[in-house]
């Protein structure tokens, strides 16, 4: 009974930092002023023609930038632009823009 109840006070003591971690804002990506450019950096992009990034799924964003990269959505300035660009990088862009507020339509 005892290891139950120290189990069971583990689980509680760890809860918090576990919805920290998910709840977190993330980090600004070393790899943002390569999107940037382009798409601003908090999303709301800059050049006419690039899409918006602020608030995208997450999911969506993080297969669209690797499609981009190895080249199955072929757009060669993206293909370009993150052809070096690691997975972990990638991750932390999707992340970034995604976490980002959109912009109100007028």
């Amino acid at each position: 009974m005892s290891r139950l109840l120290i189990a069971a006070l583990y689980l509680v003591a760890a809860t918090p930092a576990l919805a920290h971690s998910q709840t977190a804002a993330p980090v600004q990506p070393s790899r943002l002023g390569l999107c940037a450019a382009c798409h601003g950096e908090t999303g709301h992009a800059s050049m006419p023609g690039a899409p918006n990034l602020a608030g995208q799924q997450l999911d969506y964003l993080r297969s669209a930038l690797k499609q981009y990269r190895d080249g199955s959505r072929d757009v060669p300035l993206m293909r370009a632009a993150i052809g070096p660009v690691s997975d972990a990088d990638l991750d932390a862009l999707a992340r970034w823009y995604s976490a980002q507020s959109p912009q109100a339509h007028p």
